[in-house]
């Protein structure tokens, strides 16, 4: 019989804690996530043809993602302060669906991973499509944000299936 895994957050006790990290060698880390951001036509065609009247809205969104990225342990209570290595964050327009597929991939060379920058980097990139459109689309949905892949450290690799 295997012993189901522990959810290493939580002390004997039952009480929140930040995981010992200082024990664990460096290795070199790195995670992929992946969301979407589905806008009304309307929208959808405004920012394909850059016409938002607030800006360049993938160009602002990357960068939001990125800065996300970076700040995730001042967002998520027991994340470790991390000094990322590399955030990268891509678009792909699915013009069926009316939709923006969002991908973040984060690395660095520490004792943790980043598979949390990379889902907050999805998640604020989106966010930030919604700000900066929702003056023309206020039901736009954000859906589908996921780990796809991570790689490094003691839990090893892992691939979406």
């Amino acid at each position: 019989m295997t012993a189901e895994p522990a959810f290493t957050h939580f002390d004997s006790s039952g009480n929140a804690r930040m995981v010992d990290v200082s024990g664990k060698c460096e290795s070199k880390r790195q995670a992929t996530a992946r969301g979407r951001i589905t806008l009304s036509a309307l929208a959808y065609s405004m920012v394909r043809a850059g016409s938002i009247k607030k800006g360049d809205v993938l160009g602002v969104a990357r960068i939001a993602g990125i800065m996300a990225a970076k700040k995730v342990d001042q967002l998520i209570p027991l994340c470790h302060p991390l000094a990322i290595t590399g955030v990268d964050i891509n678009f792909c327009f699915l013009d069926d669906q009316q939709a923006i597929e969002i991908e973040a991939t984060v690395g660095i060379t520490g004792k943790t991973g980043v598979e949390m920058e990379a889902l907050t980097a999805v998640s604020v990139t989106a966010l930030t499509i919604y700000d900066m459109c929702k003056a023309v689309d206020k039901e736009m949905v954000i859906s589908e944000v996921c780990l796809l892949e991570k790689s490094g450290g003691k839990s090893g690799d892992f691939k979406r299936s």
